[in-house]
């Protein structure tokens, strides 16, 4: 299913996502028509219109086209919604711009999904803090670490400071609290949610030298939930930790909301 505007979309309009690639969006996960962390995705959303196009999103529309493009569907899924303009040229991105809004679903797995295994990367993402459309490289770190036998990748900085994964947001747990890196990372929906449930938590510096000393690891975002890290090149962590059974299950005691 795809809808550009609240409209079926064709393949012309579609041709600046892969041919220009400048845009911004972000996931949810529905169950049974309704969004945990909806409102934070909107929010996202809105901000990063004003940063990528420099003009406001209507709160209202985007949420009449995800309730029109969901209407009836039952179950669990994943809906996308991006924002983009069809007619952004790529010699001229600085002409006048109406982006429009593309909603998109997918099938959404079950949790919580199996544990993973994940390699270092030094890199930083464009824009951290927006989730925009430009992931090659992300994506290229992903490659390379699943040809190297992992299943994703974490990003480290010069230092080896730990930031987030391609596509998700890491935690670790030191015995005592949750720790997420203070870095330069994508605010991600489900970590803000699990910051405001889990009061044993803090921001700070988290140094591949220091994984030794951390009980567990994890990714979080709202596709996966809180999905278990295993192994972060040599170190190890158990897929098992009490924690997170706990993280998991303040997450999901979180009331979604309607859309």
């Amino acid at each position: 299913m795809a809808e550009l505007n609240g409209a079926p979309v064709g393949p012309d309009e579609l041709k600046a996502l892969a041919l220009v690639n400048y845009g911004h969006f972000t996931s949810m996960r529905m169950e049974n028509q309704r969004i945990r962390g909806f409102s934070h995705h909107i929010e996202r959303l809105v901000r990063d219109c004003q940063i990528l196009f420099g003009g406001e999103l209507d709160r209202e529309q985007v949420r009449g086209y995800v309730r029109q493009a969901t209407a009836g569907r039952e179950g669990q899924f994943v809906v996308r919604v991006t924002v983009f303009d069809p007619d952004l040229e790529l010699g001229r991105p600085g002409a006048p711009a109406e982006p429009k809004v593309l909603v998109t679903t997918r099938s959404a797995g079950t949790w919580p999904m199996a544990p993973m295994r994940v390699q270092t990367a030094q890199y930083t993402r464009e824009l951290p803090e927006t989730k925009h459309v430009g992931l090659l490289g992300a994506l290229w770190h992903r490659r390379n670490a699943q040809l190297a036998g992992f299943d994703d990748c974490v990003f480290v900085d010069r230092e080896a400071y730990i930031s987030e994964g391609a596509t998700w947001n890491v935690g670790f747990f030191d015995g005592q609290q949750v720790i997420w890196p203070n870095a330069e990372v994508l605010p991600g929906v489900t970590m803000r949610l699990l910051q405001q449930v889990h009061d044993a938590a803090s921001l700070g510096p988290v140094n591949i030298a220091d994984l030794p000393r951390m009980e567990a690891a994890f990714a979080t975002n709202t596709a996966i939930g809180v999905r278990a890290i295993t192994t972060i090149n040599d170190v190890e962590f158990p897929g098992d930790h009490p924690v997170l059974k706990t993280l998991r299950q303040e997450y999901e005691e979180i009331p979604a909301e309607a859309v």
